[in-house]
């Protein structure tokens, strides 16, 4: 179950950082440069890092 939630966590990541950065492209509310610094930070894959600084007693 474990490697299975691993497994999930290695597919979602990217998917949701393809939707964020289609998200950030049609938005009018953000300044170019916050749409860019947003779409750097959104590569960062948090859960994985805090997966791993835990320990992997996250799950």
């Amino acid at each position: 179950m474990k490697k299975l939630v691993e497994l999930l966590l290695c597919f979602l990541h990217p998917l949701a950082v393809v939707l964020m950065w289609i998200n950030l492209l049609s938005r009018r509310d953000l300044s170019t440069g916050a749409k860019i610094v947003w779409a750097i930070f959104g590569l960062i894959p948090l859960v994985p890092f805090i997966y791993v600084l835990t320990g992997g007693d996250l799950f």
